[in-house]
């Protein structure tokens, strides 16, 4: 198993500075990859193109590159060019956001994800190989009819015809697809002991495709709180829980909520999620139940961390990817060094 950092996007308690210092630290550390996300603020891309220009050796993935937000040609465009720029190191991970960014952000319906996202990596992966892209579907015709559009192929020649393409999945047939079409797949509250049906799912889209779960990357998104208490620690894990299963999406459409749901937690989601949406923040962090958070989470000091490495490896990850609770950039280098550690502790590592 390999680790990686995932940086999330810029808010107003971080720096584009802090997350230059902390990839150039897990660079350093031996990390596989640093990801960069994106919802209605900071771009994926942009902060992708200025760390490789600062790295040598560290893969940059997007987690992820919003598909309302692009064309499929201009995402492989981006792609290309920031794996040209990076040489060769650069992971292209794909989501269909939510309803809400979709619809209220980009202007995209939101209809048929899966139907669209199926078009838009073929199309992608069409234009990275300088393939002429000329496609037929449902939900994207290229080039237009009765038009002067005319079929065109990537107009330089990158240092790669396929570029690693990962899907941002939480449900079941989205599992499936990621399976089918990707080579990864980049989770959310991976719990290891309740992943088996999960990867099964994973396994199926697979097997649709003639293929076995060998080579295709499992990388979950792991909150790291490095400290003597691992229940103290998860008091920093809360609010971004609540905000997930609580409020990221509708009432009626919250993926997280669901996932949270179906791990077991059916009434304590409907519970944080109510609290959520009545503005009651503070009362919707404090019922997220601990086990949940601690089940999803690297919490406490070294040597537990070292033991739930173990259990994600075992579980199936590849690369774990973390998300760093922590008040400035040092604390968050000390829990790359403390997290890297633990890895070799477990003796699970590559």
């Amino acid at each position: 198993m390999r680790l990686g950092l995932t940086l999330g996007y810029q808010t107003a308690w971080t720096t584009p500075a802090d997350h230059l210092a902390l990839a150039q630290a897990a660079e350093r550390l031996g990390y596989s990859v640093v990801w960069a996300a994106e919802a209605y603020g900071s771009d994926s891309p942009s902060t992708l193109a200025w760390i490789a220009g600062q790295t040598s050796t560290i893969d940059v993935g997007s987690a992820v590159m919003q598909i309302p937000a692009r064309t499929p040609a201009a995402t492989a465009m981006t792609a290309a060019t920031i794996d040209s720029l990076s040489g060769g190191r650069f992971r292209l991970g794909l989501g269909v956001s939510g309803p809400q960014v979709s619809e209220g952000w980009h202007g995209v319906r939101f209809g048929k994800p899966l139907a669209r996202t199926r078009e838009y990596v073929e199309i992608v992966k069409m234009a990275i190989a300088r393939q002429t892209v000329s496609y037929e579907g449902a939900h994207y015709t290229l080039p237009l009819p009765d038009g002067p559009g005319k079929a065109l192929k990537l107009g330089f020649h990158p240092p790669r015809t396929h570029i690693p393409i990962y899907l941002a999945a939480v449900g079941p047939k989205n599992l499936e697809l990621a399976g089918e079409i990707a080579d990864g797949w980049l989770a959310i509250f991976f719990a290891p002991d309740s992943a088996a049906e999960q990867l099964a799912t994973v396994a199926a889209g697979r097997a649709k495709a003639g293929l076995d779960l060998t080579g295709f990357d499992v990388v979950p998104s792991v909150p790291a709180v490095v400290g003597d208490d691992y229940a103290s620690c998860a008091e920093l894990v809360r609010w971004y829980a609540a905000l997930y299963v609580g409020g990221m999406g509708s009432r009626e459409t919250n993926f997280y909520n669901q996932l949270a749901a179906r791990m077991g937690y059916a009434d304590e989601a409907r519970e944080v999620q109510d609290l959520y949406l009545a503005k009651r923040h503070r009362d919707a962090a404090a019922a997220v139940p601990l086990e949940f958070i601690d089940r999803t989470s690297l919490l406490g000091p070294k040597e537990r961390i070292a033991d739930k490495l173990a259990a994600y490896a075992e579980a199936g990850v590849t690369t774990l990817s973390l998300t760093l609770f922590a008040g400035d950039a040092e604390i968050g280098i000390d829990t790359l060094r403390t997290v890297a550690e633990a890895l070799e502790l477990a003796g699970v590592g590559e």
